[in-house]
């Protein structure tokens, strides 16, 4: 299973917004500390705003922060959100789906299961459990050593 370019911002953003819970942080701090393009990051900003991930403030004084506490910020579900239901494999799919083995294969059924069980290991962890204590990942998502004060 290989994890969307907007999963991975996604979770990074949501990293960079805990380890600075005390203000809003702004798009263009978040693309330069966390190696993203704005534009990529704006759509997942975008979309975690309307899944109630984040809090954000337009404007000249604009930014964004957490709209829920980390301990209760369940990466399996943020993976969940903004992957959306991917076919991992062609017969996943109901529109494009040419495989003649579909109304036989057992694989399709053992690759759910097994995206599920992905994903249901990813419940147990927080976004609380990605930072807390992490002293090396505070250090690399304060805004001096991202180029901002």
């Amino acid at each position: 299973m290989r994890i969307t370019k907007r999963t991975n911002i996604a979770v990074r953003l949501l990293m960079f917004c805990a380890a600075n819970p005390d203000r809003l942080v702004t798009k263009a701090e978040i693309a330069k500390c966390c190696n993203v393009s704005e534009n990529h990051l704006a759509q997942v900003i975008n979309q975690l705003g309307q899944m109630g991930f984040l809090n954000t403030q337009r404007g000249r004084n604009g930014g964004m922060n957490l709209a829920r506490p980390t301990s209760s910020i369940r990466i399996g579900d943020v993976f969940r959100m903004v992957e959306g239901e991917l076919p991992i494999v062609e017969c996943f799919a109901d529109s494009d789906n040419t495989c003649p083995l579909t109304n036989a294969c057992r694989l399709k059924l053992a690759l759910t299961d097994a995206a599920q069980a992905f994903y249901a290991s990813l419940d147990d962890i927080t976004l609380e459990a990605l930072v807390c204590d992490n002293l090396d990942l505070m250090e690399i998502l304060q805004p001096i050593r991202c180029g901002h004060v």
